[in-house]
C-alpha cells in the first residue's frame, strides 16, 4: 500500500510539474516568438507528452489495483480536459490543448490512427476457430446480449431531451449509434478478467470469450451500416439495401480470396524481405487498403481494420514475435493517445446540472440492466445454470474501449453532442470498473468438474511441449533414403496443424545421376511428395483440412552457413537435415554438416541412418515402435513430446526408456526409482493427451548406450533421443549418441537442443605454459 502511495505521489507530482513548465507564461511567449509553425509542432509534442506521461502513469495505477490499464489512460485524458485540469487551471489548459483547427488537427490524426490500429490488434486478438469450438451456447448469448440492450438504447434516444442532441430530426441514426455504444461488450477487458481468475481454459471462459468475439463483430457491422445511413443524412431504403449488400460482398470476399491475399503477401514479406520491421509494414498497408475499401463503399474505416486484423492473426507465418513488436507499439503510443483525447472531449462539470447527472445515471442503469439481462436469458436459454448465467451477464456488462470508440465516431460526424458524448463516456467508465470485481465474484462460485479439470490439465500440458509451440519448419534433404525419411518425418510433425514448411532440396555435391537433369528434379519431386503425403496423413487422421498444408520448395545445389542464416530469418522453429554421407568414415559429423549447421541456432533435428542400417526407409504403421530414451532433462522431454507426434496419426506404439549414467562408486539412481517414475509419468501423460500408446521402462544398472541398443534389437522402427548441443565449432552430442548410432541398424533421430557459442575468452599465462 505504501509503495502504491508513493506511486500516487511522484506521479501526480510529475503531472504537476509538467503542466506548471508547459503552461509558464515565459513557455508561451518562447513559442510565440519563434513564429506559428515552431509554436505549434513544440505544442504536439507537449500534448504527446502530457497524454502518455498521465495515460500510462494512471494506466499502472489501475492495472495494480487490478482494473484495466485503458481505463488508466480514458481517465487521463479526463484529468487533462476541461473537467479537472482546466477547472484549475484554465489558461493553461487552453494553450496546451489548443482549439486551434491547425493546432487540434494534428493530434486529433494521431487519435485518428489509434483508431485503426486499436481495430486491426482487437481483429488480430479474435479467434474465431474458438468462436466454433464452443458451439451454439456463445450465439445464444450474444444475440440476446445485443438485441437487449440495443433496443433499451435505440428508444432511449428517441426520448432524450433535444438539447442532447445536435440535430433533433435526426433520432433514428443517434439511437442506433446509442444502441450500438450500448451493447457491445469489449473483447479485451473481458478477457483480461477471465484470464487473471484462470478461466481461460474453463468451459464457461470460452463461452464468455465467444460470446464478446461474436458481439464485437456484430457492433462493427452495425456500425458500418449505421455510418453509412448518417452519410446519407437520412434512412433511405434503396442505399440502405445497398450499403448492406456492399457490406455483404465486402466481408464474403475478404474471408475467401481476400484471406489468401493475406497470407501470401505477409509470407512473401516475411521470406523476400531482409530489411527489419518488413512485415509489420506489409501489415498496417494491408489495414490501410481494407481501411481504403469501406470507405469507398460508404461505411466506416473501422469495419475494414477489423477484418484486417482478424485476417492477420489467422495468417500461418505470423509469429508472436512479430505480432508482440506490433502490439508494442500500438499499446505504447497510440492507446493511450487515442482514449486520452475521448477523455479530453468530455466535460464533466456538465454533471453539475442536476438533470444531466440523473439522465446520466438513468443511462448507466438502462445499460447495466440492458445488458446484463439479454445475456443473462441468453444463457438461460442455452441451458446453464444460474450462477454460470449470472457470470456470463456479469462479464458482458464490460465495455471500455468499443463505446469509446463508437462515441467517439459519432462525435466526429455531428450525431452525438458533446454533453451526449460526455454522458456515453461516464457510463463507459461506471461500468467497466465495476465489473471486473462483480465478475470475479460471480466465477469464484463455479466449482469445476472432474471432467473439465481433466481436459483443463491436458492443454495445460500442451503448454510445456515442444512441437505445440512450433510455428515453422526449415527442412534441408537431398534424394538420399535419409533425406526421404526427414521429409517424411516432417510432414507427420507439421500436417495436422497446418505448419508452413519450406522444403530445401540439395542438389550439389554429389555425382550426376544416369537420367541427368530429369533425374535430379524426379527426385525433387518425389522428396516433396513424401512430405505432402505425409501430411496429409496426418490432416486426415486428425480431422484437418488438407488444404492447410503449407509446403513451399525449392532446389539448391548447394548450402552453406550463409544460405541457411540467410533463411533462418525468415523465422523457423526447427531445422531437420537428412542427408547422405553426413557422418565420416571414423564417425564424427562431416564438415558439409558441420558448415549448414552452424547457420542455425535454435533447435536442430539430424536424421541420421544407423552404421548397420540397409537404407530401408521405415513406414510408422500402427504397431511400428518409436523407442525414446530419457533421463529427465528437458531435451529429453522434448524428444518424448517429438516421438508421440510422429506417432500419432498412424497409432504406432511408443517406447519409454529411463536410462541414468552409472558412476563408479555412485549409485546410478534412487532404490524407490520415485524421479525416475515421476519423469515417466510426465511423458505417459503428454502420450495421453496425444492418444499414443506409451510404454515405459527403467534400465539404470546398464550404461545407457548398451541399454538402448539392446532395446533398438527388440524391434524399434527408429530411435528419437534428445541430445544437448556441446560448445564448439563441431557438432557433438556425447558419448552416449556417438555410440548408439555407430552401433543400431534401424534410423536414429537426434533431437538437439539451440547451439551453445563457445564464449572467446582472455589467453591466461597458465595456459600459456601448458
Amino acid at each position: 500500500m505504501e509503495r502504491l502511495l508513493s506511486l500516487k505521489t511522484q506521479f501526480l507530482a510529475a503531472l504537476i510539474i509538467g503542466a506548471g513548465v508547459l503552461g509558464t507564461p515565459a513557455w508561451a511567449a518562447s513559442g510565440h516568438a519563434s513564429g506559428m509553425g515552431g509554436s505549434a509542432e513544440g505544442l504536439f509534442v507537449a500534448e504527446i507528452v502530457l497524454l502518455l506521461l498521465v495515460g500510462r502513469g494512471l494506466g499502472e495505477i489501475f492495472q495494480r489495483y487490478g482494473q484495466p490499464a485503458i481505463m488508466g489512460q480514458l481517465i487521463g485524458g479526463i484529468v487533462l480536459g476541461p473537467s479537472l485540469f482546466g477547472w484549475i487551471w484554465p489558461e493553461a489548459q487552453h494553450l496546451i490543448f489548443s482549439t486551434d483547427p491547425a493546432q487540434k488537427s494534428m493530434i486529433d490524426a494521431v487519435s485518428q490512427l489509434g483508431i485503426l490500429l486499436l481495430l486491426l490488434l482487437t481483429g488480430m486478438e479474435t479467434d474465431l476457430r474458438l468462436v466454433r469450438r464452443v458451439g451454439a451456447a456463445c450465439f445464444s448469448i450474444s444475440i440476446t446480449g445485443v438485441v437487449v440492450p440495443f433496443t433499451c438504447g435505440f428508444a432511449l434516444a428517441q426520448v432524450l431531451p433535444g438539447s442532447l442532441l445536435p440535430d433533433p430530426t435526426q433520432r433514428i441514426v443517434a439511437g442506433l449509434f446509442l444502441g450500438t455504444a450500448l451493447s457491445i461488450s469489449s473483447v479485451k477487458i473481458v478477457a483480461m478478467v477471465v484470464r487473471e481468475m484462470n478461466f481461460m481454459r474453463r468451459n464457461l471462459g470460452q463461452v464468455i470469450i465467444s460470446s464478446a468475439i461474436i458481439e464485437d463483430t456484430i457492433g462493427w457491422l452495425i456500425i458500418a451500416v449505421t455510418f453509412g445511413i448518417a452519410t446519407n443524412g437520412s434512412l433511405q431504403v434503396l442505399p440502405l439495401i445497398t450499403t448492406v449488400a456492399e457490406v455483404a460482398l465486402f466481408m464474403v470476399f475478404s474471408f475467401t480470396i481476400g484471406r489468401r491475399l493475406v497470407f501470401a503477401l505477409i509470407r512473401w514479406s516475411n521470406d523476400s524481405f531482409r530489411s527489419e520491421y518488413a512485415v509489420i509494414s506489409v501489415i498496417l498497408i494491408i489495414m490501410g487498403v481494407m481501411a481504403l475499401i469501406t470507405n469507398l463503399i460508404g461505411v466506416h474505416t473501422v469495419l475494414g481494420a477489423f477484418v484486417a486484423g482478424i485476417l492477420v492473426g489467422e495468417s500461418p507465418i505470423l509469429s508472436n514475435h512479430i505480432e508482440g513488436q506490433l502490439r508494442g507499439v500500438i499499446t505504447a503510443l497510440f492507446m493511450p493517445i487515442f482514449f486520452g483525447m475521448a477523455g479530453l472531449s468530455a466535460d464533466l462539470t456538465v454533471l453539475a446540472d442536476p438533470t444531466l447527472a440523473l439522465l446520466t445515471l438513468a443511462l448507466v442503469a438502462i445499460a447495466s440492466i440492458g445488458k446484463f439481462g439479454g445475456a443473462f436469458l441468453g444463457g438461460r436459454f442455452a441451458g446453464m445454470s444460474l450462477k454460470e448465467a449470472t457470470a456470463v451477464g456479469s462479464a458482458m456488462n464490460a465495455r471500455g474501449s468499443t463505446e469509446v470508440i463508437v462515441a467517439s465516431i459519432g462525435l466526429s460526424m455531428n450525431i452525438l453532442s458533446h454533453n451526449l458524448f460526455t454522458m456515453i463516456v461516464t457510463m463507459a467508465v461506471i461500468t467497466t470498473l465495476t465489473m471486473p470485481p462483480m465478475l470475479r465474484w460471480a466465477l469464484g462460485r463455479l466449482p469445476v468438474a472432474d471432467a473439465e479439470k481433466q481436459r483443463v490439465d491436458r492443454e495445460l500440458l500442451d503448454e510445456r511441449g515442444f512441437v505445440s509451440k512450433l510455428e515453422r519448419l526449415l527442412l534441408l534433404v537431398d534424394d538420399s533414403p535419409a533425406g526421404k525419411f526427414t521429409a517424411y518425418l516432417a510432414g507427420l510433425v507439421g500436417g495436422g496443424r497446418g505448419m508452413p514448411t519450406t522444403l530445401l532440396h540439395l542438389d550439389g555435391g554429389k555425382l550426376p545421376s544416369p537420367a541427368g537433369e530429369k533425374g535430379s528434379e524426379r527426385s525433387s519431386k518425389e522428396v516433396q511428395k513424401g512430405a505432402a503425403r505425409s501430411a496429409r496423413a496426418v490432416s486426415r487422421a486428425e480431422d484437418t483440412p488438407v488444404d492447410k498444408v503449407h509446403l513451399t520448395a525449392r532446389t539448391e545445389l548447394e548450402a552453406t552457413a550463409e544460405t541457411i542464416a540467410a533463411e533462418a530469418r525468415k523465422g523457423y522453429g526447427l531445422l531437420l537435415v537428412g542427408l547422405e554421407n553426413a557422418l565420416t568414415d571414423k564417425g564424427a559429423f562431416s564438415t558439409t554438416l558441420n558448415d549448414i549447421t552452424s547457420g542455425f541456432d535454435g533447435p536442430l533435428c539430424l536424421v541420421l541412418n544407423g552404421a548397420k542400417s540397409t537404407g530401408k526407409i521405415p513406414v510408422l504403421r500402427a504397431g511400428a515402435t518409436i523407442l525414446v530414451p530419457v533421463n529427465g532433462t528437458e531435451v529429453a522431454r522434448r524428444a518424448a513430446d517429438f516421438a508421440l507426434a510422429l506417432a500419432r496419426p498412424h497409432r504406432a506404439r511408443v517406447k519409454v526408456l529411463y536410462v541414468s549414467q552409472a558412476r563408479k562408486g555412485r549409485r546410478p539412481s534412487s532404490v524407490s526409482h520415485r524421479r525416475e517414475e515421476a519423469v515417466l509419468k510426465d511423458i505417459a501423460d503428454i502420450a495421453d493427451r496425444y492418444g499414443v500408446t506409451a510404454d515405459t521402462a527403467i534400465r539404470a544398472r546398464a550404461t545407457p548406450d548398451k541399454a538402448i541398443v539392446r532395446e533398438v534389437t527388440k524391434g524399434a522402427a527408429i530411435v528419437v533421443m534428445g541430445v544437448t548441443q556441446r560448445p564448439g565449432e563441431e557438432l557433438f552430442f556425447g558419448d552416449t549418441a556417438t555410440a548408439v548410432f555407430a552401433t543400431v541398424a534401424c534410423p536414429v533421430v537426434l533431437l538437439a537442443s539451440e547451439r551453445i557459442r563457445a564464449e572467446p575468452r582472455a589467453e591466461t599465462s597458465a595456459e600459456t605454459v601448458a
